[in-house]
This record gives structure tokens, C-alpha cells and sequence, in this order.
């Protein structure tokens, strides 16, 4: 069927055909073994109706054979097969028997009378799934994260930066995106410790102030306006006040070194954040604490991925579509009641728009979309430390500058926008498996991925970070 690439070696007699599967995905897709000799690829297809499961038929005579799938340029094996490790890796097997069960179904649709062993079979887009299965997946990444520290986060080498609570606001503005990050923890010297997190939303909530008439705050005083300053007057522009109506400051929420994982992970589920800073001290009163990491879910989840990389058979979960399972955030459809709008907005809405949907939904990013809802980019919270460049927010008036612009101010001179912006867009397919979500959602930087039609590019939803966690540890 293939000439000398699927040649094994072996006399052509007694030969049967087998269909091997690649259900995950990916734009090309091949598998080579024993039976090529290890040496040529024999290309897979997509099945009709299913674009996202590849396979091939191939003829094998009865024994022992091994093999890999080439997906993406990458050396894949599949997880749920029996796998062993040999000369190339761990590599996936299949025996045949002298008289293996013939497979005759005519009436199911998209099968041919051709007599197949079935390596692997087609999963259906929406797979159910028994409670037993969840709750042991479950129970084993719960068992991973109780059973592993946050020193495990740390990196080798690199630095953090941290900011003075006397420092003006304006700096501390510009230091954020001459950095390029969105967020720092915030040092008291008279304290001998760090007292909160300077973030993305600060600035939000500043320049939405600086644009109220009758603020208190005016763009003179951001040149002395500190940091510390500015969080006093936070606690007020917020009312986060006790029962006795007092006004409060919420304390810093960090971790230590020897802290669990999942600890960690409880922190930001339950505090709605984004950074845990991971501090230590040696002294007993907690003084002065060295600030040696800043935590993410992302840091959290390539752990996961990476401890369940060979194993991922053990999580059943992990191979469901993520449109099976309850997950993420999804626009609603038509007449479906009792569903919050998602929240979208299209190039030529006005930044101050964008930002007071972004404060009022309590949502980290806006999919910006054209009139089909189809996606052409993301504005994210942390765009707006863009507006540092050039003190671009001393010129604007945040009514009058529509998101397209506010855009085009962070981007080079040479970059055209109006297209799709597919560096900024982090994007899934609602057939895509929980697996291949939380492995793009553990790179560095990706806090959401954007569920879009496939081709159209249509808006279907989105999944955070948050949302992943949720379901894997069950929390409501």
C-alpha cells in the first residue's frame, strides 16, 4: 500500500490491514516503526467529520510491531496505547494475532466493508465521561500538588523587580512598562515588609479617576502622588470597609517556599488573583523577607503537565473536548436563558469603554471583534501600561480614543493593525482535549485562551486559567 515505506521485512503473506489513529490534532500528521524500518514517514489524514483525528491503514503481518507519530515535528506517542521505552524512546506497541478479529460494520456511517483492526478508534466530539472517572483524576493531580512545594516554582536564575511604596505613581508606571510586566510587589521600608502588589488594574482605576469630574486627583499631582498615596485613597474609591465601616487594607497574599502547591494554587482561586509572591525570612518575626519568586497558575500547571507528561493515561480526564466538559466561559446562545452576556467589543468602541467593562465584568481581557464576532484581537489589562509610552495618557481623553488606536499606540511603527493579530490572540477549538488546552495555557505569559470557530475564527468562548484549576480541583 505504501511500496517500500511500509515494507517490514517480513513475507507479504498473511499480511492484515490496520488502521492506526492519531485522535489529538495537528496540522501534519505521520507515524513510522518497525514496520518502515524506522526510517520513512508515512503520512496520516484527517477522517471526514472528525479533522481532528488522523489516521492510515496500513498492512502488517501477525507479531510484535512498534511505532511513533510525527505530529508538528514532533515525536508523539499516544498514552492511551500500551507504550514501552526502547532505542528510539518510549514508543508505542500492538501485537497481532495470526487471526486477528475482523471488524465488519456497514451500517455505521463513514465505514467501508474493509476488514480493519482498530489501533485506536474516533472519539466522538462529546464523549460522556463516569463520575469515577473525574473524581480519580481528580484525587491524583490533588495528590501531586499536596505532595509538591512552591520551591519547585523557582526558576535557576532571574530577577524580580519590586517597587517602593514612596515611590511617585507616574514612575512607577513607566518602570512597569519599561519592564514589560503588569504587575510588582510593593516594599515598606519603615515596615520591613511587602505590603501588596502594585498591578495593571491600579492604573485602570487611576486614569478612569484622572477623566471623573471633580477627582481629586489630577495629573500634576502623579508626578508627587506615591504609591502608598494612591492605595490609601484605593481603599476608599473602592468602600472596602469592615462591619464597623472603618476603611481596611487588604493584606499581601503570598506564599512561602515549603508551601504546598495546591495551597498555592487555593490562594489564587480564592483571592481572585493573578501573582503570589513567594517571600522568605529567617528572621522569626518574618522581617524583612527575601522576595524570591512571583507565582502563576501558568507555573502551577506546566508542573502538572510536566510531571504527567508520559503518564497521562492515569487522568482520564485530560483527553475530553473541552465542549464536554464544564469549563471556561461560553457566549450564550439564542434564547438560552439566565446567561451572563460575553463580554465583546468591536475596534472602534471607545478605550474608556474597554476599561470600565473591564472593571465592571471583572474580566482581565476584552476579545475585540468585527461584525461577524469574528476575532481580530485582545485588549488585556496589561495593554494599558502601553499608554507610558511617550506619556500617551497625558494627550488622550479616554471617551475619545477608540481601542484600535489605544492598540496601535503599543505596537511598532511598522506593524499594520486591522488584521488578525494572531501573537496576541492565544487560541483553542472547542474539539480541542483539556490536555492540549492546559499545555498552551502553561506558557509563560498565556493567562486565557479564546475558544473560536475553526476557519471563521467566530467567537465561541473562553477558558482562563482560573477556570482550569476550578474544574481540576473540583472547587465550585
Amino acid at each position: 500500500m505504501f511500496g517500500s515505506g511500509s515494507s517490514t521485512g517480513h513475507d507479504n503473506s498473511g499480511v492484515s490491514p490496520v488502521r492506526f489513529v492519531w485522535p489529538y490534532g495537528g496540522g501534519e500528521v505521520s507515524i513510522f516503526g518497525t514496520f518502515t524500518r524506522w526510517t520513512d514517514l508515512i503520512p496520516m489524514s484527517p477522517m471526514e467529520g472528525c479533522p481532528n483525528v488522523y489516521q492510515v491503514v496500513v498492512s502488517l503481518v501477525p507479531g510484535l510491531h512498534q511505532f511513533k507519530f510525527y505530529v508538528d515535528g514532533q515525536w508523539r506517542v499516544d498514552e492511551q496505547l500500551s507504550f514501552v521505552s526502547g532505542p528510539y524512546g518510549l514508543v508505542n506497541t500492538v501485537v497481532l494475532t495470526k487471526d486477528p478479529p475482523q471488524i465488519i460494520d456497514s451500517e455505521t456511517p463513514g465505514r467501508s466493508n474493509m476488514e480493519l483492526d482498530d489501533v485506536s478508534v474516533c472519539p466522538e466530539v462529546i464523549q460522556g465521561m463516569s463520575a469515577a472517572d473525574v473524581e480519580v483524576s481528580r484525587h491524583r493531580i490533588s495528590a501531586f500538588l499536596s505532595s509538591h512545594t512552591a520551591y519547585e516554582l523557582l526558576p535557576e536564575s532571574g530577577k524580580v523587580i519590586a517597587l517602593d511604596v514612596t515611590l511617585p505613581v507616574k514612575r512607577a508606571f513607566h518602570i512597569l512598562y519599561e519592564q514589560g510586566i503588569p504587575t510588582a510587589p510593593l516594599w515598606d521600608f519603615c515596615k520591613g515588609q511587602f505590603v501588596g502588589v502594585l498591578a495593571a488594574l491600579d492604573f485602570i482605576l487611576i486614569l478612569r479617576e484622572l477623566g471623573t469630574h471633580g477627582s481629586n486627583l489630577t495629573e500634576e499631582e502623579l508626578e508627587t502622588h506615591t504609591i502608598s498615596a494612591w492605595k490609601e485613597g484605593k481603599m476608599h474609591l473602592s468602600r472596602q470597609i469592615d462591619g464597623s465601616g472603618r476603611a481596611y487594607s487588604k493584606h499581601l497574599i503570598h506564599a512561602g517556599p515549603y508551601d504546598s502547591l495546591k495551597d498555592v494554587a487555593s490562594k489564587f482561586l480564592q483571592n481572585s488573583i493573578s501573582t503570589v509572591p513567594i517571600l522568605h525570612s529567617s528572621a522569626q518575626d518574618g522581617s524583612f523577607p527575601q522576595l524570591l519568586h512571583l507565582a502563576s497558575l501558568s507555573g502551577i500547571l506546566k508542573c502538572i503537565c510536566r510531571y504527567f507528561r508520559h503518564s497521562a493515561g492515569s487522568l482520564p480526564i485530560l483527553q475530553q473536548p473541552i465542549c464536554s466538559i464544564p469549563l471556561g466561559t461560553w457566549v450564550p446562545k439564542i434564547g438560552e436563558p439566565n446567561r451572563r452576556p460575553f463580554a465583546m467589543l468591536k475596534p472602534n468602541a471607545s478605550l474608556g469603554a474597554a476599561l470600565s467593562l473591564l472593571v465592571q465584568a471583572n474580566v482581565s481581557s476584552i476579545p475585540i471583534v468585527n461584525d461577524n464576532d469574528s476575532l481580530l484581537d485582545v485588549y488585556s489589562r496589561s495593554d494599558i501600561t502601553a499608554l507610558a509610552k511617550d506619556k500617551a495618557y497625558a494627550q488622550i481623553h479616554l471617551d475619545e480614543i477608540s481601542i484600535h488606536q489605544a492598540l496601535q499606540l503599543g505596537q511598532d511603527a511598522n506593524s499594520s493593525y486591522g488584521f488578525f493579530n494572531g501573537q496576541r490572540c492565544q487560541m483553542c477549538l472547542r474539539t480541542d482535549s483539556l490536555h492540549k488546552v492546559m499545555e498552551r495555557l502553561a506558557n509563560p505569559g498565556v493567562r486565557r485562551l479564546l475558544i473560536v470557530e475553526a476557519g471563521s475564527k467566530r467567537v465561541e468562548g473562553v477558558i482562563s486559567l482560573s477556570d482550569v484549576f476550578k474544574f481540576l480541583l473540583g472547587v465550585a
